[in-house]
């Protein structure tokens, strides 16, 4: 049997959630409001929650009157997300790089840095391939990113977390391209070590696949207000994306 990528074990640990309990679900649920705003998209619309985690941002979408569909790769998130289902919301467990037979989608949402996290950068092309098949004429695709430039020259080499009486021991380095996390943390005297490894993908990197997937970047954001993205500055890589023609 295949040893496990880093995603598949550390996004399936209790422990993910708890480091990252601080995230601000209300900046996430304004940046729905302000993307679907833009979009405009009509009443019954259906959307894909591509890498949806627990399933929250996909509830919200859906409260917004759409058709949504969430999938991930960890099966114990998918757990969770499938309290939330009902006949215009639905989940399950799917890795991105496949295609989704016999459904189609007019809008693929790729929220929150859920891509690059591959070793092979051509799985990249294989998630937008993937994308292409399913999404409907005239549909979008809108990819939420770090701004990888911004990440990297700024980048905080080690901290101490401590969240729910676990102390987490944070280092960061970039090395090859790849923005490298460790996490190491010890609960009841057992020790935990977990990685985190997502491409520093920037702007050129991203047109060059979209490119070469059939996909034209049509617009730029820089944060979740919407603003201009400028990449020495912008905390966001927001980027939506149209089949070309």
């Amino acid at each position: 049997m295949a040893e496990k990528q880093w995603f598949e074990t550390w996004f399936d640990s209790p422990y993910y959630h708890t480091l990252y309990d601080h995230r601000d679900f209300a900046e996430a649920d304004t940046f729905i409001n302000n993307i679907i705003s833009y979009l405009s998209p009509k009443l019954g619309s259906t959307f894909l929650d591509l890498a949806c985690g627990a399933g929250r941002h996909s509830k919200y979408i859906n409260s917004l009157g759409y058709n949504v569909t969430g999938v991930d790769l960890s099966p114990k998130s998918i757990e969770t997300a499938k309290s939330f289902s009902n006949s215009k919301l639905n989940f399950f467990v799917h890795d991105m790089r496949e295609k989704i037979a016999n459904q189609s989608f007019n809008y693929v949402f790729n929220l929150f840095t859920s891509f690059g996290y591959f070793e092979n950068q051509d799985d990249n092309l294989r998630v937008l391939s993937s994308i292409k098949s399913y999404l409907e004429p005239q549909g979008k695709v809108i990819i939420d990113f770090m701004n990888a430039t911004n990440v990297v020259n700024n980048l905080v080499a080690s901290e101490t977390i401590i969240k729910q009486g676990i102390t987490f021991s944070i280092e960061r380095e970039v090395s090859e391209d790849i923005i490298n996390k460790r996490i190491s943390f010890a609960v009841q005297g057992k020790k935990f070590y977990f990685e985190e490894r997502v491409q520093a993908l920037n702007l050129k990197k991203f047109t060059e696949f979209c490119n070469k997937a059939g996909f034209s970047i049509v617009k730029v954001f820089g944060n979740y207000a919407l603003e201009e993205f400028i990449e020495d500055q912008s905390d966001r890589l927001i980027m939506v994306l149209e089949e070309k023609q």
